[in-house]
C-alpha cells in the first residue's frame, strides 16, 4: 500500500514536511513535541529531531514508543530504522542518571546504569562537582554543585533527572480570589504540570495569561516567592495583576529594582537590578538569601541573562518555575534553561488556545518595499554590518505606515521598531506619542494606561514594549525594523495583538521589509517559530496596499 502521509523522515534527522497535504496540521502537532522547526518557506517546513527537544519531550510525559509512532504514522516513506533506534536510545538516556537524597550522605547521584556512572565522572568538568563514592551506582554531590553538575551532564550527553526534593521556605498564605474569574482549564494543567514536576518551564502564547499561571503556582505553593521580570513596568503590572487576582495585599508584595528596594513576603525584582554589577561585583545578590524563598518566579525565561543562570545554579533547592512564549533563545542557550530552571512541564500550541477562544485569531501580512535604484547602489557598497540597518530604516518603508494606519483608522494599533531614529520620524509623521527606553517609568505607565483606555489609539514603541507589556485592546501591529532575526521578538511583537477582543475581532501583524536584502533574509528567520505555531504571512508589494483586504481569507 503506497504511503501518503506529509512528512519525509530522513537519516539525517531532518523532518520535511508538505504544508498544503490535508494531514499536515495533524502532524505538525505531533512533530512539534519534540523537534524543532528550522526553516518555513511556503511549501515544505524543515524541522530537526534534537536530544534536547527528544529530552524535554521525555521529561513532559512522552515516552519514545509515542514519538516513533508520529514519525511513522505520519511519514511518506519509510523512516530510517537507525533513525528510530537512536530515538529511543536518546529518550532513554533521560533518567538512567538521577539526582536523589540519601539518609546518611544528603545528596547524592545515582544510576540505573552503573557503565554510565564510570563514565561520566571520568569527565574533567565532572569529577570535581562529586565527592566520595557511596557504592557502585552512588557518588555523594555537594549541595552547592546541584546546579553545575546538571548543566555538565547535559553537555556530556547524560542529562539527569532530579529527583531531589526542594525545601519548603517559608509559609506565607497566598490563596487565589475566585470573586468572578476562576483559572482557564490549560492554565490548571500548566499548574498542576509544574507542581507535579516540581520545577520546569511553562510555555504557553502571549495573551494566554502566563502571569495567571504564576500566581496559581504562588497559591499552590504558599510561601514566599521571588519574582524575576524584565523591567520596571513589568514588575507594577505583575503586582497590579497579583493584588486583583490573589489574596495578597499591596503591603505584602515588594518591588526591586532601580527605583526601590522593598523586600517583602513576595518580592518583585528586575534582571536588570540583579545584574548590575560594581567594581566586579553584584552588589543585589542578597536578595536571593534575603528571605528563605519558597519559589521563585522567572517572567520570560527565554531572556534570562547569562549572570542569573550562575545565580540560578545556586538555588537548586527552591522550587523555579519558568514562563515564556517561546523556548527559543538567540543565544543557543536552551540546555541552561533545561538544566538549571527545569524541562518543558506545559507547552500549549498558539492555535489550539486559539480554536479555544482564549487569544485573538491574527492575520500575518508582508509588506515588501522596493528600495530606489539611488539607495540599491548605496546599500550595496555599504560596510556589511551597515546594512541591515540602512535596509531597515528605508524611507519608502514610511509611506507604507502612514497608509496602513489609515487602512486602520480608529483601530488601537503599534508601530514597532528598533532603531531610534527611525521612530523618531514616524512619531513625528503621525502624530503619535514615542515610547523608548529613555522614556520615564512614569510616562511610559501614563501612556500605556492611556492606550489601555482608549484616549490613544496609536503608539510608536521601541523594543522596550516587546515584553511583559499587558495591551489587551491592541488590534493592530506594524513592525518596520527588528533585532536581526530574533524569532522569540516576532513571537513576542505578535503577541501584542492576541488578547482576544470584546468584539470577537481579527488581530492584524504586519512586517514591512526591504525585498533584496537582509532585512527579508532576517524577516524569514524571524517567522520560524510562528510558522511552527500554524501561523502563514500573507506577502503583498507595497504598491497594493490600497487593495489589500484587512478581513483574512477563511480557513
Amino acid at each position: 500500500m503506497a504511503m501518503t502521509g506529509p512528512l519525509i523522515v530522513q537519516s539525517d534527522k531532518t523532518l520535511l514536511l508538505e504544508v498544503d497535504h490535508p494531514d499536515a496540521e495533524e502532524a505538525r502537532r505531533a512533530v512539534a513535541a519534540f523537534a524543532e522547526l528550522e526553516r518555513a518557506p511556503e511549501h515544505v517546513h524543515t524541522y530537526r529531531v534534537t536530544p534536547l527537544g527528544l529530552w524535554n519531550a521525555r521529561a513532559a510525559g512522552h515516552d519514545a514508543e509515542q514519538v516513533v509512532d508520529a514519525l511513522v504514522r505520519h511519514s511518506r516513506y519509510p523512516v530510517p530504522n537507525a533513525l528510530l533506534l537512536d530515538v529511543a536510545d536518546t529518550m532513554d538516556r533521560y533518567g538512567r542518571l538521577t539526582l536523589d537524597t540519601h539518609a546518611e550522605h544528603g545528596l547524592v547521584l545515582r544510576t540505573t546504569d552503573r557503565p554510565v556512572l564510570e563514565e561520566v565522572l571520568r569527565h574533567k568538568r565532572i569529577k570535581p562537582l562529586t565527592g566520595e563514592r557511596v557504592d557502585l551506582d552512588t557518588v555523594v554531590v555537594h549541595p552547592s554543585e546541584r546546579g553545575h553538575l546538571k548543566q555538565e551532564l547535559v553537555k556530556v550527553g547524560w542529562p539527569a533527572e532530579d529527583l531531589a526534593g526542594y525545601v519548603d521556605g517559608e509559609a506565607h498564605p497566598i490563596d487565589l480570589e475566585q470573586d468572578g474569574w476562576a483559572l482557564r482549564p490549560y492554565q490548571e494543567h500548566a499548574v498542576e504540570g509544574f507542581w507535579h514536576g516540581g520545577s520546569g518551564v511553562v510555555v504557553l502564547p502571549c495573551g494566554a495569561g502566563k502571569t495567571l499561571v504564576g500566581a496559581g503556582a504562588m497559591a499552590r505553593s504558599a510561601t514566599t516567592t521571588l519574582i524575576l521580570v524584565t523591567n520596571t513596568v513589568a514588575a507594577r503590572q505583575w503586582r497590579e495583576e497579583l493584588v486583583r487576582r490573589t489574596t495578597l495585599t499591596e503591603d505584602e508584595i515588594g518591588e526591586y529594582s532601580g527605583a526601590r528596594k522593598e523586600i517583602r513576603p513576595v518580592t518583585i525584582a528586575t534582571y536588570q537590578v540583579l545584574t548590575m554589577k560594581r567594581k566586579g561585583v553584584y552588589p543585589h545578590l542578597d536578595l536571593l538569601d534575603a528571605r528563605d524563598w519558597g519559589l521563585i518566579v522567572y517572567d520570560e525565561v527565554h531572556l534570562l541573562p547569562a549572570p542569573i543562570f550562575r545565580m540560578t545554579a545556586d538555588l537548586q533547592a527552591r522550587r523555579r518555575l519558568g514562563l515564556t512564549a517561546t523556548l527559543v533563545r538567540e543565544d543557543g542557550r536552551e540546555s541552561d534553561v533545561f538544566s538549571l530552571i527545569g524541562p518543558k512541564r506545559f507547552d500549549a500550541p498558539w492555535k489550539d488556545i486559539e480554536s479555544q477562544g482564549w487569544i485573538a485569531p491574527a492575520d500575518c501580512v508582508e509588506v515588501r518595499v522596493t528600495l530606489p535604484e539611488s539607495m540599491r547602489m548605496a546599500y550595496a557598497t555599504a560596510e556589511p554590518d551597515e546594512r541591515y540597518r540602512f535596509a531597515s530604516c528605508a524611507p519608502a518603508k514610511t509611506a507604507v505606515v502612514e497608509k496602513l494606519v489609515a487602512k486602520h483608522r480608529g483601530q488601537q494599533l503599534l508601530v514597532i521598531g528598533q532603531y531610534l531614529d527611525q521612530l523618531d520620524e514616524l512619531a513625528e509623521r503621525l502624530d503619535a506619542p514615542l515610547i523608548t527606553g529613555e522614556t520615564t517609568v512614569a510616562a511610559r505607565q501614563r501612556l500605556f494606561g492611556q492606550f489601555r483606555e482608549g484616549e490613544l489609539n496609536l503608539l510608536v514603541v521601541s523594543k522596550v514594549a516587546n515584553f511583559s507589556i499587558d495591551l489587551p485592546e491592541a488590534t493592530v501591529a506594524i513592525q518596520v525594523s527588528g533585532t536581526f532575526g530574533s524569532r522569540q521578538e516576532e513571537a513576542q511583537r505578535l503577541g501584542r495583538v492576541l488578547r482576544p477582543k470584546e468584539d470577537g475581532r481579527t488581530a492584524h501583524f504586519y512586517t514591512v521589509v526591504a525585498r533584496d536584502t537582509v532585512d527579508a533574509d532576517f524577516a524569514a528567520h524571524r517567522q520560524r517559530f510562528l510558522a511552527e505555531q500554524g501561523y502563514g504571512y500573507r506577502i503583498v508589494d507595497a504598491d497594493d496596499i490600497d487593495q489589500l483586504d484587512v478581513t483574512p481569507p477563511s480557513g
